[in-house]
């Protein structure tokens, strides 16, 4: 596994040690069993923005505090110029660019994120859930969106927007893959 994911997954111990949580708390929180819980803990796998996100939640703390170690600090305006954003591995395949990384007290987490067409996962498209709602603007190409036994194909300049709290999951219709707005909006500010 890569420091950056180990040095994550450290953050994620410490924290846990901090607040007094077990892992089978973190792991009810997470919405994984205890094995899988100290597997992502310790690094051993790649670890999705469901799981840092509920984490963060558990926490109580921002989702930046756990990628860099460093809280956001502007609370004002945040820029983030073309190409720019801290990059997150939400799964093996997928981009994120967290968009306002350095903005204190978000109601809204916005991602740019990139992903590229695998006919394997087009066939198989990963489900996630997570609380609040979520908002999904196509930039460029096409995706394939799951929603609860629903199936939308989304193209240029389509969206969707849905409570994130149950089963979704997306993935590249194109083979030149999917360029998407993601805004995850927080629970509580709805």
């Amino acid at each position: 596994m890569d420091a950056r994911i180990d040095d994550i997954a450290e953050r994620i111990r410490a924290l846990r040690d901090a607040t007094g949580y077990t892992i089978e708390d973190m792991a009810n929180a997470a919405g994984v069993t205890a094995a899988e819980y100290g597997e992502l803990e310790n690094g051993k796998r790649d670890l999705t923005f469901t799981f840092l996100y509920k984490c963060a939640e558990k926490f109580g703390v921002d989702i930046v505090d756990l990628l860099t170690g460093e809280g956001p600090h502007l609370s004002s305006y945040t820029v983030v110029k073309a190409g720019g954003g801290l990059p997150i591995k939400r799964r093996e395949s997928f981009e994120y660019r967290h968009l306002a990384s350095n903005f204190k007290g978000k109601t809204a987490e916005p991602f740019l994120v990139n992903a590229p067409y695998s006919a394997a996962e087009l066939a198989s498209i990963p489900m996630s859930s997570h609380a609040g709602q979520e908002f999904n603007y196509v930039l460029k190409g096409s995706m394939r969106f799951v929603y609860e036994g629903h199936t939308e194909d989304l193209f240029e300049g389509d969206s969707v927007f849905y409570d994130s709290s149950r089963k979704h999951g997306m993935t590249a219709l194109s083979k030149e893959g999917c360029t998407f707005i993601a805004v995850v909006l927080k629970e509580g500010h709805k």
